[in-house]
């Protein structure tokens, strides 16, 4: 019987542990889609105990804690961080299988080199232990990120955010560069028209000017992607229950804005015009400047209404939806596409009946012109776990060049989240390693090792075009 979660943990044959230890674990890390707070990182933040390192925000520790009986006041209430702590750690043994349970001792692992199970009775040392070690100068958030050989990291940003802390990062010299990613969701969703209003008022505020027709909006819009190029942005995401791709006129998306913007409700159909139109012209915008566009499409989100009301957006109320996918997403890329005006493009899916319509329909928008221009992005937020990883990786194997593939990221608000890049490394080895044993692969490790350093960290850091020192992107000679 082998120990739980040893150095071998995920890699089943010897040349997995061979593609793992001499490839893929020294590999540096690009997180090229979170959401951590760059205020935290500017701060350099020291948190005070292991709860608010682990707890707040974490929305996949709530769900579980919620399904195991646990009081909401120990979730997002006002119970002590110490008690909360205990009611996650009386969680913690019921969320066998559960990639909670791998994520959370990798995580005391990697950080606090404790090698306990967390259980009950062994709160208390374990929350004593590394509350003491946070509280180190060792521990601040910018100490966490180099504790990982992170390299790179992209936060997730409105169009109206001034980036101030992207800024002072940037001045103060931090050897990680913290970088924007532009989130322009809020400046598409005109289904509630006070709310469309209400952010339109932040927009002009930020673009300082005003805003009285739909030229005016695409006007402040515009400026505002400037201004984030002009702070390092060349990424943008988009995270939709779908593509929208519906037909529309200038003069029709003029009407519907002036429409929301006297305070009128646009029709279904009116809005699914205008999100159509703000996507193309978004699109096209990142395409002039070489950016790379991601889309995050498939979430029903905020499904419990009552604690939506009580508690807000992003505290655990989401789950995967069935949005249909394949003909507007073939749509609006070939829209772009035969404009020549499609950019490097990242898709994500949520359901995983859509993993080999996504693999496929990446196919129909790779011209040669970039390796790997358009990628089927790896798996997400409920399919970020070892099945959904496997699947991903063996559906775009098959269906598409997994060599391409840019690689893992957290998506995650914790600073403790990025073992995830190891997990994904391991399960990756594996694949490859058995398959060499079984024969299906050739036994040539220096080039399967090379596709996996690639895949771990390479191919992101070309893909992107970002210029790090030459030193950090290869493994030592072996």
């Amino acid at each position: 019987m082998k120990k739980f979660l040893d150095e071998n943990f995920l890699l089943k044959t010897k040349t997995a542990q061979q593609l793992y230890h001499e490839f893929a674990k020294q590999m540096p890390v690009i997180d090229y889609h979170c959401h951590l707070p760059p205020a935290q990182i500017a701060a350099d933040l020291q948190f005070e105990n292991l709860t608010q390192a682990w707890l707040y925000g974490d929305h996949y520790k709530w769900r579980a804690m919620r399904a195991n009986g646990v009081d909401e006041s120990y979730c997002t209430g006002d119970k002590p961080d110490y008690e909360k702590f205990v009611k996650w750690a009386e969680t913690v043994p019921y969320t066998l299988r559960n990639p909670l349970y791998h994520w959370t001792h990798l995580e005391l692992q990697r950080y606090f080199d404790v090698y306990e199970v967390l259980n009950a009775d062994s709160a208390k040392r374990i929350y004593d232990e590394c509350t003491a070690k946070l509280q180190t100068p060792e521990y601040s958030v910018r100490n966490l990120l180099r504790k990982m050989n992170v390299k790179m990291v992209c936060t997730t940003d409105d169009p109206v955010d001034n980036l101030e802390y992207h800024q002072q990062l940037r001045n103060e010299g931090f050897e990680i560069p913290i970088l924007p990613a532009f989130r322009p969701d809020s400046a598409m969703n005109a289904d509630n028209t006070v709310a469309f209003n209400k952010y339109l008022g932040r927009l002009e505020s930020a673009a300082n000017t005003s805003i009285g027709t739909f030229q005016d909006y695409l006007d402040a819009l515009k400026s505002r992607h400037d201004f984030f190029a002009s702070n390092g942005c060349n990424v943008s995401d988009h995270g939709l229950e779908e593509v929208y791709a519906e037909d529309y006129s200038d003069i029709e998306i003029e009407a519907i804005f002036n429409t929301v913007r006297s305070g009128k409700d646009l029709t279904d159909l009116e809005k699914r015009k205008f999100k159509s139109a703000m996507l193309v012209q978004f699109a096209q915008w990142d395409w002039e400047r070489g950016w790379v566009q991601q889309y995050h499409l498939g979430a029903l989100r905020n499904n419990n209404s009552r604690m939506l009301r009580e508690l807000g957006p992003d505290t655990g109320w989401d789950s995967i939806g069935d949005f249909p996918q394949a003909r507007s997403l073939s749509k609006f890329l070939s829209r772009l596409d035969g404009n020549d005006k499609l950019t490097k493009t990242i898709i994500y899916n949520l359901n995983p009946a859509d993993n080999e319509l996504m693999a496929t329909m990446i196919g129909n928008f790779n011209d040669g012109s970039v390796a790997g221009k358009v990628q089927w992005g790896s798996a997400w937020w409920f399919l970020d776990q070892k099945d959904g990883m496997i699947k991903q990786m063996n559906t775009l194997s098959n269906m598409g060049l997994l060599s391409r593939f840019v690689g893992m990221l957290t998506d995650s608000r914790s600073f403790l989240s990025f073992p995830r890049h190891e997990y994904f490394r391991r399960l990756l080895c594996n694949l490859f390693g058995e398959e060499i044993e079984e024969g299906e692969l050739p036994d040539d490790i220096e080039w399967v090792g090379k596709v996996i350093q690639d895949i771990c960290f390479n191919n992101a850091k070309n893909y992107f075009g970002w210029k790090l020192k030459e030193k950090e992107t290869h493994a030592p000679s072996l």
